[in-house]
């Protein structure tokens, strides 16, 4: 299935009086699908989702078991949710197992590969996102990435992922140069955000520090860099979803519970996983708290309704019943 173009949020660029407005892509990599449950993300296969794929699924249920095994049966029975065939997920099993994102303790049992477990630590911490923030003095840190990157695409990827994971984005006429901003209320100290950039993948060669004292002209340029409603107006659709969701999910079939679950709280996390996390004035912090709240909320009910799933499958050989399957990727 062909991929439609990436969005981006676009600003536009002050020329001389009376010439048209030019507009620059200030966020090449930031923000793509970004607001209001995001179903695509970036090239890692952790973040796939367009529509559910065998890939796709078979990760998340792994990423949501953390450093312990599933049964391939629970993954059948998953699968089956979807409308995802036994040979579907048997043949992606294999393709993930032979570029080690995911591995075989023992017969019958998967877990996440070496290539998945440092992207995976980190992105396992979504509910603790908010222990990781500090008061803004109105510094940013800076990276200033080797011009040009090196030729190797996977490097350039992982180095860009690892770029908007953390929230920066590019600052310079097109987005084009060699320098990410983001406001410095990250990490406890610089030196704790740059051994997180470098285990997500930054490159190695990329400098990371700190700037303040900008010029009245630069800051406004960096107030511009975020769009702040957007992502307001993201917290506060995803909050009212997922209460919503979780009020008449007694009247649903436990197949159909457990399928919904998983595709909106996947969407709700990995909103937050690349949620910028920025300070207050440019963003509305308690509405980002309130999403933060409802999230932990909905994965914790659907984690629950997952258990009592993989119970059912267990007692019964089969996955429960479910109203029809969602349209699927092979």
């Amino acid at each position: 299935m062909r991929k439609p173009p990436a969005r981006h949020f676009l600003r536009t660029q002050a020329l001389p009086h009376g010439s048209p407005k030019k507009p620059i892509h200030y966020t090449n990599f930031a923000f793509k699908k970004y607001l209001c449950n995001i179903q695509t993300m970036l090239d890692h296969p952790l973040y796939r989702r367009d529509p559910i794929a065998p890939q796709s699924l078979v990760l998340e249920l792994l990423l949501a078991e953390g450093d312990g095994a599933v049964p391939v049966a629970h993954l059948l029975a998953a699968a089956a949710l979807f409308g995802i065939s036994e040979n579907h997920v048997r043949v992606t099993l294999a393709r993930l197992t032979a570029t080690d994102m995911v591995c075989s303790p023992r017969r019958g049992l998967y877990q996440l590969g070496n290539a998945s477990k440092n992207l995976a630590a980190d992105v396992a911490q979504w509910r603790q996102a908010r222990q990781r923030l500090r008061p803004w003095s109105g510094d940013f840190v800076v990276v200033y990435s080797p011009q040009p990157l090196p030729a190797d695409k996977t490097a350039q990827r992982q180095h860009a992922r690892a770029l908007h994971l953390l929230g920066f984005a590019p600052w310079g006429v097109g987005g084009s140069g060699g320098l990410h901003l983001r406001p410095d209320n990250l990490e406890p100290s610089l030196s704790a955000l740059r051994q997180r950039l470098l285990a997500v993948g930054l490159h190695p060669d990329a400098s990371v520090f700190c700037s303040r004292e900008f010029s009245t002209a630069d800051q406004q340029s960096l107030a511009q860099l975020w769009d702040g409603d957007a992502l307001n107006r993201g917290y506060q659709a995803s909050e009212v979803q997922l209460a919503q969701w979780l009020e008449h999910t007694p009247t649903l079939e436990l197949g159909q519970a457990a399928r919904e679950s998983l595709v909106l709280g996947g969407a709700a996390i990995r909103q937050l996983i690349f949620d910028p996390l920025l300070p207050a004035p440019l963003v509305d912090e308690a509405a980002r708290n309130r999403f933060m709240d409802a999230a932990i909320a909905f994965d914790t009910r659907g984690r629950a309704i997952w258990q009592d799933f993989f119970a059912a499958v267990a007692r019964s050989g089969r996955a429960p019943s479910s109203t029809p399957a969602l349209e699927t990727t092979p």
